[in-house]
């Protein structure tokens, strides 16, 4: 939306996503009306068509963007603070939680199923999702190679996308199956395998 709000319409508009997003988890995203969002959030259509123009489409799309929030913001503050070993295997643990609670549903994937993965607003949100997950993971290797635990020659960014490869694998998987045994394996492999490309610390 390119419209300039106030501090108080920025204030209902995040209301509504949020409530939004409720309203979608608890419903479905095919069942979900406009009617149930005003519902849930105290507000009119007109509101509603004010903060969203598109309508439904658009109030999808800011939805798909807060759930994606959420998958970074659930992982914190262990996300952002991976240096250590034993910082990573606590964000470990915490990834496996999150997505162990999740279940089989996705609600982030039951959004882009329903906007379409290939529009550009959905296509973006998953861009930029992967590229902040990704570099969150390639700050933290950086860390650790700072520290002389990893080798200097190892590729940062090769690392951190074979690890983020690993845990969307494992997420599929998981939501298939409604087991996070892959998940879990595939977590535990790539940190194994960073641990694999260490170096003692000089004394």
């Amino acid at each position: 939306m390119s419209r300039i709000l106030t501090a108080k319409g920025e204030a209902t508009r995040a209301r509504i996503v949020a409530g939004a997003a409720e309203v979608l988890l608890e419903r479905g995203v095919a069942t979900a009306t406009l009617d149930d969002i005003c519902l849930r959030t105290g507000t009119s259509k007109g509101q509603l068509f004010h903060y969203f123009p598109g309508g439904r489409e658009d109030l999808l799309l800011a939805a798909a963007r807060y759930e994606a929030d959420r998958v970074l913001d659930d992982q914190q503050p262990h996300l952002g603070a991976l240096d250590s070993w034993e910082a990573w295997y606590r964000w470990r643990d915490v990834v496996v939680e999150r997505y162990t609670a999740q279940g089989d549903t996705c609600p982030l994937g039951s959004l882009f199923a329903h906007v379409g993965r290939s529009t550009p607003g959905a296509r973006a949100i998953v861009i930029q999702l992967m590229r902040e997950w990704q570099e969150y993971l390639a700050t933290g290797i950086r860390s650790l190679r700072r520290q002389g635990h990893l080798s200097a020659s190892l590729d940062v960014d090769e690392a951190a996308a074979a690890l983020l490869a690993g845990i969307q694998g494992g997420v599929s998987i998981m939501l298939s199956t409604g087991e996070p045994t892959h998940l879990k394996a595939a977590l535990d492999w790539g940190i194994r395998q960073l641990q694999a490309t260490g170096r003692p610390v000089a004394d």
